[in-house]
């Protein structure tokens, strides 16, 4: 045993064991897992892919909007009850998935290669990030805006923990969320920019005529994306509920305890789908009812520019200043976030195949500080090649659509197979998440016959 054994929060004690929180107030005090992943949701999926949408097909797809924030949650909730109940990261649980196996399953290497893909989003969001505050520094370029970025997030994630990736993630997506909602709320006063009647159009389950590839990068990375399916056990593992559970050993107490902070784990999971849900839908109208009537559809090194109008248009030329702070904030939170997941993720993945010993708590951390390097230069060369924001933010979103999928079917496996009889969900629960999965793989199925 290494010397970091004890700060390990990946490794189950007896001595660690807790009871779950009973009141409300309490139960609020141990949410977080949740929070993060909003920090990285309303980023790329909300402010680019969900209101290009809404400009490309105005109110009629908003139904599609609401179906990805709140499906995958199910998902999402039994993958976290997983993690609560065994005590292992979602690569650990996906490599007990059957099938073609080097060193690790075939899920875990289809997830591998997403991640490849994915980092075209994180570089488009880089990019974002950069058109962004060149607009408020004009003399410095954009590209030079992106390295500087870089090295920041770097700096503040190697020296980080899971309370600092806590409370910036959380401060940043509120901030802007609060101030998009608002712009929405104050659209629906405009009769001009919106109607009742759009609104019940947007309902009526129509598909896309054209555009599938954004409609489908939607789904895939607004809600609970792919990637952020698959991370979230990660961060419930950190936060301590599968700790405070401790080992499966099946008696009352354990039972007790496990269902307790899977009872926890579900308001950070309802907490989560509120927030992201309303700054999604806010991004969604704003888009159908500002941008669409405009002709405006945002690509390009201009991306950002043409999102401002959803802004200006309703509060007035002054207003351009505090999206692009907003803006700012809630894609650096996409970043962030996403790269602190990312290295967890990836560190898991090295020790997997045997690049270091997994119990050895010091060698991940060492891995996990390489991961945050790679994560982060990577993207950034993506960037410097393409330099197309909204493209590459397309890129990483069809790619995880497509795995979303492969995580819903292996999580039903898992339910069935793996996971300790005493804490399998309700009935209802259980159909909630066949129907989530039949969802999910309908969704990719139809866009794969678009595409052909």
């Amino acid at each position: 045993m290494n010397d970091h054994s004890h700060l390990d929060p990946y490794q189950l004690r007896p001595e660690d064991s807790r009871d779950p929180p009973r009141g409300i107030v309490d139960t609020y005090r141990m949410v977080g897992p949740g929070l993060i992943l909003a920090g990285g949701l309303v980023g790329s999926g909300e402010l680019v892919a969900t209101t290009v949408l809404g400009a490309e097909h105005g109110f009629r797809l908003l139904w599609l909007v609401l179906v990805s924030c709140t499906i995958k949650t199910v998902v999402q909730n039994e993958l976290g009850r997983y993690a609560i109940g065994t005590g292992e990261t979602t690569l650990e649980a996906f490599d007990r998935v059957p099938g073609p196996r080097w060193r690790v399953s075939w899920v875990v290497w289809l997830w591998f290669l997403t991640v490849l893909f994915s980092l075209f989003g994180l570089g488009g969001m880089l990019g974002g990030i950069a058109e962004v505050l060149h607009r408020i520094v004009p003399a410095i370029g954009v590209s030079s805006w992106v390295w500087i970025v870089n090295f920041v997030t770097v700096a503040l994630l190697l020296i980080g923990r899971y309370a600092v990736v806590e409370k910036v993630s959380v401060a940043l997506v509120l901030t802007f969320s609060a101030l998009t909602v608002s712009c929405a709320v104050l659209l629906v006063k405009r009769p001009d920019l919106f109607s009742w009647a759009e609104v019940a159009d947007g309902l009526s389950f129509q598909m896309p005529e054209a555009g599938f590839v954004t409609a489908v990068t939607v789904f895939g990375v607004t809600g609970v994306s792919a990637m952020s399916l698959v991370i979230y056990p990660y961060w419930c593992l950190e936060k301590g509920y599968a700790r405070f559970t401790g080992t499966c050993d099946n008696s009352p107490q354990w039972q007790r305890r496990a269902r307790g902070w899977i009872r926890v784990m579900g308001f950070d999971v309802v907490t989560a789908m509120v927030v992201y849900t309303a700054a999604t839908v806010a991004f969604y109208v704003l888009g159908a009812g500002i941008l669409k009537p405009m002709g405006i559809v945002p690509e390009g090194a201009r991306m950002v520019q043409s999102l401002s109008n959803v802004y200006t248009e309703i509060l007035g030329e002054w207003s351009g200043y505090l999206f692009l702070i907003g803006a700012f904030a809630v894609l650096y939170s996409s970043v962030f976030s996403g790269t602190a997941s990312q290295s967890r993720t990836l560190a898991d993945f090295c020790g997997l195949i045997g690049v270091f010993d997994k119990k050895d708590y010091k060698a991940r951390i060492r891995v996990m500080r390489m991961a945050v390097v790679f994560l982060l230069f990577l993207p950034s060369l993506y960037f410097m090649w393409f330099q197309e924001p909204l493209w590459m933010v397309k890129i990483g979103g069809v790619a995880q659509a497509l795995l979303l999928p492969v995580i819903g079917f292996s999580t039903i496996y898992l339910r069935y197979v793996h996971l300790p009889t005493a804490i399998r969900p309700a009935t209802w629960i259980s159909l909630t998440l066949w129907v989530a999965v039949v969802v999910m793989f309908v969704m990719m199925v139809y866009s794969m016959t678009q595409v052909t």
